[in-house]
């Protein structure tokens, strides 16, 4: 659990820089709970990886950071540490899947990130090792970095700003990071609320770590879905995440597609695929029937591929 203390601090450290993203009601006639949307496709880079990049970057010693920055990241986190490499005026290095969208990559480009393709399983260990080879720099993990996960957490200390009594709270999750710091705080506050996850079932590691008790291998396999799922749970992550969780849901790709299209057809968002997640988990009743948040954690998706999405594709 990350303490509140440092939560607090970290909303204070970004402040000029993250938004405050609004909670707003998700009206379908039939939803199974009273759904609220967490809108971080609001912030500046349309994901709410800004807010755990600028906390860490800015907290870290300035002759930390002073060789420059690099991280490991699907798209959404690269972005976050490009933008603050940008205002600090430091170098940023970016390792990323090959398979990451085109979308995110010029949006890196754009911001003076430098794109470095690699290939999953590279790209994958670089993350375990909190290190690229042959890149110098302030490595700031896009997961179990501390300040990362701080920053994560503001969006809890807002959420419980906006609705002092929610039942649920549904997190995408990736890595870990960003359940642990939105569950840090809503914890200290409510801890009867739950708190559960929601993966792509082509790579629900978190789902299968419940199962087994512990960090499992599971099969995975690339989709549109690219910013959420993995082969493994982070084996430095089970242990912070495991007594913050309720439950884990595996959530299908056709589900995650009708809930991107949801979204944009009756509240006008526009969801990449993880940031879909919590709320096909959601609208499946699966969090239950009360006041259920969904954490859309980001909007960064190929046009292309929403259309096709938008049309009734999957992928």
């Amino acid at each position: 659990m990350i303490e509140l203390s440092e939560i607090e601090s970290a909303r204070a450290r970004i402040a000029d820089v993250a938004v405050r993203t609004p909670l707003v009601r998700l009206r379908v006639e039939d939803a199974p709970a009273e759904i609220y949307l967490k809108l971080e496709t609001l912030q500046p880079i349309g994901s709410f990886k800004i807010r755990g990049a600028t906390n860490a970057v800015r907290s870290a010693a300035p002759e930390d950071r002073s060789r420059g920055l690099v991280t490991a990241s699907a798209g959404n986190m690269a972005q976050g540490v490009a933008w603050v490499g940008r205002e600090l005026g430091l170098p940023v290095t970016i390792a990323v899947p090959e398979h990451a969208p085109q979308a995110k990559l010029s949006a890196i480009e754009r911001l003076g990130g430098k794109v470095l393709k690699v290939p999953y399983e590279e790209w994958w260990q670089a993350i375990v090792t909190s290190q690229v080879d042959g890149v110098d720099g302030l490595f700031v993990h896009p997961v179990q970095d501390e300040g990362v996960m701080a920053g994560n957490g503001t969006i809890g200390l807002e959420i419980l700003d906006d609705l002092p009594d929610p039942d649920a709270v549904v997190i995408p999750y990736g890595g870990g990071g960003l359940t642990v710091g939105i569950a840090s705080a809503i914890k200290a506050f409510r801890p009867d609320t739950k708190i559960y996850t929601a993966e792509p079932e082509t790579g629900a590691a978190l789902a299968a770590a419940l199962a087994a008790g512990g960090p499992a291998d599971v099969d995975y396999t690339p989709s549109f879905v690219d910013g959420s799922g993995s082969r493994r749970v982070l084996d430095s992550m089970w242990p912070r995440v495991q007594p913050l969780v309720d439950g884990a849901f595996s959530v299908p790709i056709a589900d995650a597609a009708a809930a991107v299209r949801t979204l944009a057809e009756r509240a006008r968002v526009i969801a990449e695929g993880a940031g879909a997640l919590a709320t096909a988990a959601a609208l499946a009743g699966r969090a239950g029937n009360g006041k259920v948040v969904c954490i859309v954690s980001g909007g960064n998706i190929d046009l292309t591929k929403l259309a096709g999405i938008l049309e009734g594709g999957v992928s």
